[in-house]
């Protein structure tokens, strides 16, 4: 059988996780054991260890291509896939244009992938990208309704844990008035790893784990901000700019160092400020130290990454942001940040200085020590990463027009205890004549038990979203929405889920539209802070 990760070697062995899930299971043995002894104390809720541990990876590729006025662009991809059986591997994924006259055109989705094993050290991979978006467009050059599709076969040489490769790729926008399409090579980058969970439905019961579960992070932060724009910025018009822009945003940070230092990922988009559209991926790295208190922290932090449109002049998208950072640890878990900012776009006309507040949920412990990873204790919390295909009835166009708009986007959901959870959102335009609109959003929500395989719930959502000649004013928008979910028995992981409700523009006209949504997710267990009993 061809595995999708084709040998054990080519992963870390993890010696310690298995040392410290062998740790757990001795663990629970003396508590059955103790179970056995007559005792007038109540038996505890049953504890549960992390034990579905299967291969994933993390994939970088470059894409050049040509556009159609000749004009020469490379798209940057990401990519984070998990096996879901021995042969095939599915994720979410970006990419943007990252060379050129292009920043700002972004597409987000999900990438498939078949790996078929050629030796000890090499592997071939068929691999397809389905994501909606664009940015930059005119009529030379159009997203048309900003789907995107990306097929690739490459050949990858494995060094360890890493692998690189080249191979043959297609980028195509097909629908609506879509033009851009090329062939060429792509070169691939990429780490293997492994991803540890819980069962879903262990959710709300005490867990150990020896290692971090999910895709690894430690803390989900929710953001506003405000920047101004420096002289010199300008329109790709070639028009100053100098009012403010709000925006806001969501990231995701990983600690080490006993939560001294940090790397992460983050992205944002206008909110306010007339230049709705506009759209910016980072990744980051800090590092801050205790003032008086462990828990009141100041450091700095560094940050690159693509961004543009709104008709922002970025050149071909590269960022760079540098600045201080202030981190408040709460004692009730939750972390309140403060950060400002040096922004430039090295390769176009925009730099500015921005401030932004986050208010950050941790999602595991932060203090883990990474050459002797302890077994740690939490509460075990549901996480689904669902593939959301929005339908909205009449958006409303600057032009006056009115037409419904399809979307394709990731949605994340995290059980908070009880029936509260949080959610995220983020997508862009694949069907209609919104090709570039993109939106992101998050919220809260609330679900009942699950009842014979089925669960219901409502949620409300606030964010930013533009593009696409969609009338948004500023770029702030909110969602609410009631849906139905398919569950199965406690041991499923797939889930199915529709939803209705109302999208609203909160800036300009205020318009707002109903809508409808089919969601297919993949579930699995965290271990996230313990619960206070």
């Amino acid at each position: 059988m061809i595995r999708f990760v084709p040998t054990a070697s080519n992963f870390p062995s993890r010696p310690l996780l298995l040392c410290s899930a062998l740790l757990a299971a001795q663990l629970q043995a003396h508590a059955h054991a103790g179970e056995a002894a007559p005792s007038s104390a109540p038996a505890g809720p049953k504890l549960v260890t992390a034990t579905d541990s299967r291969p994933a990876a993390f994939e970088l590729n470059w894409t050049p291509m040509t556009m159609p006025t000749g004009q020469k662009t490379a798209f940057l991809g990401a990519s984070y896939m998990v096996a879901i059986n021995e042969d095939w591997g599915l994720g979410p994924a970006a990419y943007g244009a990252a060379q050129g006259e292009f920043g700002g055109l972004f597409t987000v989705g999900f990438n498939v992938q078949r790996r078929f094993r050629l030796g000890q050290d090499w592997h071939l991979a068929a691999s397809l990208y389905a994501g909606a978006g664009g940015g930059v467009s005119s009529d030379k050059i159009r997203p048309g309704g900003g789907l995107m599709l990306r097929p690739e076969l490459s050949l990858r040489r494995e060094f360890g844990n890493w692998y690189a490769g080249v191979g043959v790729s297609h980028v195509a926008f097909p629908n609506g008035s879509g033009n851009i399409k090329d062939t060429g090579v792509a070169f691939t980058i990429g780490r293997m790893d492994r991803f540890l969970s819980f069962s879903p439905s262990d959710s709300g019961a005490p867990g150990r784990a020896g290692d971090r579960t999910g895709m690894g992070f430690d803390e989900i932060a929710i953001s506003a901000g405000v920047e101004k724009p420096r002289g010199g910025s300008r329109t790709r018009g070639g028009v100053p700019l100098n009012s403010r822009k709000g925006k806001a945003g969501a990231d995701l940070r990983q600690y080490f160092g006993n939560g001294a230092s940090w790397w992460g990922l983050e992205a944002s988009g206008a909110a306010a400020g007339g230049h709705d559209g506009y759209m910016e991926i980072l990744a980051n790295a800090g590092q801050d130290w205790g003032i008086g208190s462990e828990r009141l922290r100041v450091g700095g932090q560094v940050s690159f990454g693509l961004g543009g449109g709104g008709d922002m002049d970025t050149g071909n998208g590269w960022l760079v942001r540098v600045g201080p950072t202030l981190r408040w640890i709460t004692p009730w878990g939750p972390t309140l940040r403060l950060d400002a900012g040096y922004m430039k776009a090295p390769w176009g006309h925009y730099d500015s200085l921005q401030v932004r507040g986050s208010l950050a949920l941790p999602l595991e412990k932060v203090s883990r020590i990474l050459s002797s990873p302890p077994l740690e204790s939490g509460t075990v919390r549901a996480q689904t990463w669902y593939m959301s295909v929005p339908h909205f009835k009449e958006f409303v166009f600057k032009d006056g027009t009115r037409a419904g708009v399809t979307g394709l986007g990731l949605g994340m959901t995290r059980d908070f205890g009880g029936p509260w959870y949080g959610v995220a959102q983020a997508g862009s335009a694949a069907l209609g004549k919104a090709g570039a609109f993109s939106y992101g959003m998050f919220g809260m929500g609330a679900q009942s038990p699950k009842w014979s395989g089925m669960r219901v719930g409502a949620e409300a959502l606030i964010g930013a979203a533009g593009g696409g000649g969609v009338q948004v004013g500023g770029g702030a928008v909110t969602q609410g929405e009631l849906w139905g979910q398919w569950e199965g028995t406690g041991k499923d992981r797939l889930r199915v889920k529709v939803g209705v409700g109302q999208w609203k523009a909160l800036r300009g006209d205020r318009h707002s539209t109903p809508m409808v949504s089919l969601n297919i997710g993949w579930a699995f267990g965290t271990l996230g802070p313990a619960e206070k009993r």
